[in-house]
Parts: C-alpha cells; structure tokens; sequence
C-alpha cells in the first residue's frame, strides 16, 4: 500500500484487470491506512489517469484515419 496512486498505472498497463484501494475522508485522520489511503481527489485522478491510459492503448485493431489519407496517398508507393 502506498498514498500514491502512481503504482497502479503500470499495472494496468501491464493488463490488470482490477485495483484495489483503501480510500479515506482525510489522510490525516488517525487509523493505521489513513496515510497510504487515497482520498477522493486521488480517487478521481487515478480514475482518470486510468480512463487516459485506456484510451492510449487502444483495442489492438489498426486503423488509418481520414486524417492519414493524403499522407497515405503522398507517401505510398507500390513496385508491383
């Protein structure tokens, strides 16, 4: 357990498919997971910054997107 959430993002990187984290109203509070718990704001970035990572890795497929065609077309050239 840590109080950053920055150790989850590799791991779903690397495929995890869930994440377990201790939240807490106040990490100052007394309690011993009061300090490696996220509060919400942590809560809502690491949701966030997961969603990014999500997106950046895409589903695998490859696409070209209309944005890509002209360069497609300029910059392909076919020898047979």
């Amino acid at each position: 357990e840590t109080g950053s959430y920055n150790i989850c993002l590799p791991a779903v990187v690397l495929g995890a498919t869930s994440i377990e984290r201790h939240i807490t109203l106040d990490r100052t509070m007394y309690g011993s997971d009061q300090a490696a718990s996220l509060e919400e704001s942590g809560l809502k970035r690491l949701v966030r910054d997961v969603r990014m990572l999500e997106k950046v890795l895409g589903d695998g497929k490859k696409r070209v997107w209309k944005s890509e065609l002209p360069a497609q077309k300029k910059l392909r050239h076919k020898l047979v």
